[in-house]
């Protein structure tokens, strides 16, 4: 191996490694502190199938290495949201009128048709400051800040992180801590689980706002197995409490021999509800345990990501992740990077499709398909290249697919006739621009 493939090789394990502990890799030091800044930029599109959500983001990541290996990175991103969202209720055999989330008027569901929520807009700036700076020789020290704000929603959160150097700083050990407290200012109101969807201009059974809090720990050990390969474990805790329902999904309360929804007693000149709708109920506390292995192996220039991920929690959910990611070197400075990523998760304990009449009101329910069983699998490529002036260019294209399952025990009568957990598509498209220095 030559001294230029020495150099490479010992450059890629070190990226490996800076990614793998969650940072990323500083400029090299000089006497003085830098005159300019770098600066990631990427554009990205996120589209649903069906006219469903749509995302249109832009994000700059800007860092500046300073004396004594100290790094300053900030960060901004803005999200346009638009389109639709499934509000929970079945679809049924016949028409369905809903009210809006502002409570100020209605909307009409086609029969057949799953009942979704086209009011769907908002636009969201999220900021992001880190700072990160050695502490003696072989401890390196991370603290952090991150704020964003919706329309309906305000995040406020904090984190730390230390890591340490051992066995001539081939095994690195890290623990990290991050706080965040959440606000929940719903359109209309937090309505109170398990009550009703009301008529046009009825919010009595709304709150105007609620709160969250998280508690997140990670441990983890990343170990440079040889010159060629550098593999991390994590274990991650965190602790919610407080408000975790939805503000907007609802469950349809059906008869319990056809599965119909039951319809709602309608006043004259009143608009409201068709049938009788009920608002989801989550518990106020969800604890989840996660474990995460990676590794990243290089072999001419070549460089293979793959990792795996478990979590569960106390909701009865079960995940696994396995992502992988193949870096190719083609045409000198230009690369291309195909990407897999298969996600498998168990429905929560609370999960239903629906309420029958009559029968007692559980503690929990939910009819979110976000936590019901399914499977998703994300597909696509990754081509990159620099550019005359020595900018680093990308552009990303993804393809997902989601694809749930409905145990038979919780299809009621003509419940089984309709689509009740229709497939998702999707398409991701990503353009990145490196510049500076």
């Amino acid at each position: 191996m030559s001294n230029s493939d020495k150099h490479k090789v010992t450059a890629t394990l070190a990226a490996a490694t800076c990614s793998l502990l969650g940072s990323s890799l500083p400029d090299p030091v000089h006497a003085q502190e830098d005159s300019t800044w770098d600066f990631n930029t990427a554009l990205l599109y996120y589209g649903e199938d069906n006219d469903r959500v749509q995302d249109l983001s832009v994000s700059v990541l800007a860092k500046r290495t300073l004396v004594d290996d100290r790094l300053l990175t900030l960060g901004i991103t803005l999200d346009g949201l638009t389109g639709a969202s499934p509000n929970g209720a079945l679809p049924q055999s016949f028409a369905q009128t809903f009210t809006q989330p502002s409570g100020k008027r209605i909307y009409s569901i086609d029969a057949s048709q799953l009942p979704i929520d086209d009011t769907f807009k908002d636009t969201r700036l999220a900021l992001t400051a880190n700072w990160q700076q050695p502490l003696g020789r072989l401890y390196q020290f991370n603290v952090g800040a991150s704020a964003s704000r919706e329309y309906d929603y305000t995040h406020l959160g904090i984190n730390g992180k230390i890591a340490r150097d051992f066995n001539k700083r081939n095994t690195t050990l890290s623990a990290g801590v991050a706080i965040a407290h959440d606000s929940i200012e719903p359109v209309g109101g937090a309505p109170e689980g398990l009550s009703p969807m009301l008529n046009v201009g009825d919010l009595s059974n709304r709150n105007k706002s609620d709160t969250k809090d998280i508690f997140d720990v990670v441990v983890g050990v990343s170990q440079v197995i040889s010159r060629d390969l550098i593999v991390q474990l994590n274990y991650s805790y965190s602790d919610s409490s407080g408000y975790l329902s939805d503000p907007y999904k609802l469950l349809s309360v059906v008869d319990g021999v056809s599965g119909d929804a039951i319809p709602r007693p309608q006043l004259p000149g009143i608009e409201g509800p068709s049938h009788i709708f009920l608002y989801e109920q989550r518990p106020e506390d969800r604890v989840k345990h996660s474990l995460y292995a990676q590794a990243k192996h290089y072999r001419n220039g070549k460089v293979l990501d793959a990792s795996y991920r478990y979590m569960t929690d106390d909701w009865e959910i079960d995940s696994h992740t396995i992502d992988l990611r193949y870096r190719w070197p083609i045409r000198g400075t230009h690369y291309i990077e195909p990407h897999l990523r298969f996600y498998s998760q168990s429905a929560a304990e609370f999960y239903n499709l629906s309420l029958v009449d009559g029968d007692p009101l559980p503690d929990y329910v939910s009819a979110d398909y976000r936590l019901g069983d399914f499977d998703a699998i994300t597909a696509g490529l990754k081509y990159g290249w620099q550019t005359g002036g020595g900018k680093d260019m990308s552009v990303r294209l993804e393809l997902y697919r989601q694809s749930g399952k409905v145990a038979a025990s919780q299809l009621i009568g003509n419940q089984v006739n309709q689509d009740n957990y229709p497939d998702l598509n999707a398409i991701i498209l990503q353009i990145g621009y490196q510049f500076g220095k």
